[in-house]
């Protein structure tokens, strides 16, 4: 386990923190109500993300 002294964050190689999807762009989206809207699709990742952080996190409890 390295925790780097400029960063708070825990580095476990074989089991690497979830990271965040990135946001979309306002450019991106049309706006014509499209079904799925881009910002639907994040949403939808975000909530992924969101559970496999929760069980990175049960993984490492002191991270």
């Amino acid at each position: 386990m390295h925790v780097s002294p400029a960063d708070t964050s825990v580095d476990f190689p074989d089991d690497p923190r979830p990271q965040p999807p990135p946001e979309p762009d306002p450019g991106e989206c049309c706006g014509n109500g499209c079904d799925p809207c881009i910002y639907d699709l994040h949403g939808e990742a975000m909530e992924r993300y969101r559970a496999a952080l929760a069980a990175w996190r049960a993984r490492h409890p002191g991270a």
